[in-house]
């Protein structure tokens, strides 16, 4: 460089031409791009919203849903500038049917925070921005239930039908989830002249996912073995509550 010279850089004409012609297409495309937010679904489940900060623009709504398990919600709003929204507004106490939804469109740029009147720790924002929305937009593919309504499946196998006094029979059963096993125990007596069922007692126990051994009509807390012939129904509840059908398994209980 020559000392008192100012340092020139030489632009090709092409790169220039290039240059130029990339800014404008840029420019074009800001202007004519979409506004990247859309109106929004969002779920209500173990506690928490299933986006605990949703951004969409001006015009734009969000719809809240309950999909359960949990149900006691509300969407109330908690910033100043949301207070005006309340799912809930004549109760403290909310409680909604599975797949329930609440709506609200926004017109104004802000944060509006919104909690659970009943669980405060279930909360979230929506950030709108100043951008023009589109009211019209697809939302989200509404929420999926979250609630488990299939039953276990239950198959008890046996390979004899008597129990040797207390220790009861050996029995094979599998299950297709994690259940617990409810057993009700009905002994059959000669009654007039004819044969009657009446209640003996049950037991119960948690039974694993597959294969699983037990001995029905063993000696139990609410269950006292006698000798004679019983009708066992074993049931199986999941942790949702759903029930298997009942198996039935006869039996005779010799000795004492």
């Amino acid at each position: 460089m020559v000392p008192g010279r100012v340092a020139r850089h030489r632009r090709h004409p092409c790169s220039a031409l290039v240059a130029t012609l990339a800014a404008a297409l840029a420019a074009t495309l800001l202007v004519a791009a979409p506004a990247d937010a859309a109106n929004r679904r969002i779920s209500l489940s173990d506690y928490r919203w299933s986006e605990p900060e949703v951004h969409i623009d001006l015009g734009e709504h969000v719809t809240w849903y309950w999909v359960g398990p949990d149900l006691m919600h509300s969407i109330t709003g908690d910033s100043d500038n949301a207070r005006r929204w309340d799912s809930d507004p004549e109760t403290n106490q909310p409680h909604h049917d599975l797949g329930f939804d609440y709506t609200v469109g926004f017109d104004q740029p802000g944060v509006y925070e919104f909690r659970c009147k009943l669980h405060s720790n279930v909360r979230g924002e929506v950030v709108v921005s100043g951008d023009p929305g589109d009211p019209a937009s697809e939302p989200d593919p509404v929420p999926r239930i979250q609630l488990d309504l299939t039953p276990p499946r239950l198959n008890v196998m046996t390979k004899k039908r008597f129990a040797a006094g207390r220790r009861g029979m050996a029995v094979t059963y599998a299950l297709s989830e994690p259940a617990a096993i409810d057993v009700e125990y009905w002994r059959y007596e000669r009654r007039g002249g004819r044969t009657v069922r009446r209640y003996a007692g049950w037991t119960s126990w948690r039974g694993r996912i597959g294969y699983n051994d037990a001995r029905l009509g063993a000696a139990a807390s609410r269950f006292r073995p006698r000798p004679g012939r019983y009708l066992a129904e074993l049931w199986a509840a999941d942790a949702a509550n759903n029930n298997a059908g009942v198996q039935r398994v006869r039996f005779a209980i010799r000795g004492r």
